[in-house]
């Protein structure tokens, strides 16, 4: 079978659309693309199976629309698979329905929103199949091995039959990861996520997945709780025999871990001492998101030793009350020791922060600002990301604030960061853009230059802060 896994070009004013394998969508002023593991495993899994397969990413690759649509009509799929998410996927109904008008061809389609809502994309859309959940890579294969015969479609597919919309109910992740074939990079056209990537500090970098998805799984705002409820991980030592693939055949210098939290305990040990034992600490960096409230400083010393260079962490607010409604299962108090911690143990830290909850006001919003801008200060964040409050469709978030009537619309265009959805306290949306400008300022705080100035190491620190100098100013102007 001839099986097409597609981004069809999505151009806006508004910018870049950062779309693959996201958690959060947003339009950045500068191009930033994530490497799409849980798609290039599934188009990796075809090929292994003996299928024609197509990777086109018509956002990462920079091509015209028309481009994109010669090369894959010309490739004759039988099948095109779109990943989507909320703030696109009407745009992506009005590409499927062209694309069913204009061709014999079966659309599917994947990803948080259609997982929360199939019903809604089923009826404004002409797609055959929905892939619900987060082992969709598993479920493609499924389908295209039965050759479309429902009667042996596995759990957590939606399909028509004839003009009657059936599903085999909610999706199972039951599959063992460690069955996955390692991605095949050059099938994917793995070079376009190599360098236009702000995490990087070495290129070429890449993205693997040791887990699916994060062992705390509970927070109320993160769309990925709808897929990966539950938590899995590969063997360590696998993991670790494809990165040291990927160094010898790719030449990685460095590589994120985009495992929703990098597995701990026994696991991380094992990682650590496998990676040392091999070497590859010193060829290369690795990059991973972590809680806080997990590790401890001597955890933080073996992850260094192994080659770990920058963790990121979710922090949302400096608001005790948020961070208990989001289920966080964090102090405050966490987020200072285990960010001195890290950086003390030599590791870049990386905070993410939310601004617009629905129950914070001025002074709420002034004690997450001051909080963000003292750790940058202090050297225990070198970088930081802020992003506005976003309920996805599917979160316990977007439950809880549509049956109080604390959102401001229900326009799935809307929820793509550049207005705020959740009605707050403020008197304006212009107030919490301004403190998320506040914060990237911090960066320019001359405690936090001086820091940066005298823990830089080598030139591919400076050119480092040369890209994050721009970066910061794009921020800014997606805050405008």
């Amino acid at each position: 079978m001839r099986v097409a896994i597609v981004y069809p070009p999505l151009k806006s004013e508004k910018g870049v659309a950062l779309l693959t394998q996201n958690r959060q969508f947003q339009w950045f002023s500068r191009p930033t693309y994530i490497f799409p593991v849980v798609p290039a495993t599934a188009a990796t899994m075809l090929k292994k199976a003996g299928h024609d397969v197509l990777f086109l990413d018509g956002i990462a690759s920079e091509i015209s629309s028309e481009e994109f649509d010669s090369q894959l009509w010309d490739f004759k799929p039988d099948l095109v698979v779109l990943e989507t998410k909320t703030p696109v996927v009407k745009r992506h109904w009005r590409w499927i329905d062209e694309a069913k008008k204009a061709h014999d061809v079966k659309i599917a389609i994947v990803g948080d929103h259609v997982t929360a809502m199939p019903e809604e994309t089923m009826s404004s859309s002409r797609v055959d199949y929905i892939l619900t959940g987060g082992d969709w890579d598993f479920l493609l294969k499924n389908i295209v091995e039965s050759d479309f015969d429902a009667s042996k479609f596995e759990s957590g597919i939606w399909y028509r039959d004839a003009q009657e919309v059936k599903n085999t109910g909610a999706f199972k992740l039951d599959h063992d990861l460690n069955s996955a074939p390692w991605i095949d990079r050059d099938l994917v056209h793995w070079q376009l996520y190599a360098k236009k990537n702000g995490n990087f500090r070495r290129t070429p970098g890449t993205y693997i997945m040791s887990g699916r998805d994060c062992w705390h799984a509970k927070c109320t705002f993160c769309s990925w709780t709808t897929l990966y409820p539950t938590y899995r991980t590969r063997d360590a030592v696998d993991v670790v025999d494809e990165i040291e693939m990927l160094v010898k055949k790719y030449g990685i210098k460095e590589l994120m871990d985009d495992s929703g939290s990098l597995p701990v305990g026994e696991w991380l040990k094992t990682f650590c001492n496998e990676i040392i034992r091999r070497g590859l600490n010193k060829k290369l960096r690795i990059d991973c998101n972590m809680r806080f409230g997990r590790l401890t400083l001597e955890d933080y010393k073996l992850m260094r030793k192994a080659g770990f260079r920058l963790v990121l962490f979710g922090v949302e607010s400096a608001n005790q009350i948020t961070l208990d409604r989001f289920v966080k299962a964090l102090k405050v108090e966490d987020v200072e020791n285990g960010a001195k911690w890290a950086s003390e143990a030599g590791l870049d830290v990386h905070l993410t922060f939310m601004f617009g909850h629905a129950w914070e006001g001025p002074e709420e919003i002034k004690k997450t600002v001051e909080f963000a801008r003292r750790l940058l200060a202090c050297g225990y964040a070198s970088t930081l990301q802020c992003t506005l409050t976003i309920p996805y469709p599917g979160t316990p978030l977007f439950k809880e604030l549509a049956a109080c009537g604390s959102l401001h619309s229900l326009d799935w265009d809307e929820y793509d960061m550049r207005r705020a959805i959740t009605k707050t306290p403020l008197a304006s949306e212009d107030d919490i853009k301004r403190a998320i400008q506040d914060v990237y300022r911090g960066f320019l705080q001359p405690r936090a230059l001086w820091h940066r100035l005298t823990t830089t190491r080598n030139l591919f620190d400076f050119a480092f802060y040369y890209r994050g100098i721009r970066s910061l100013l794009g921020h800014l102007l997606d805050f405008k």
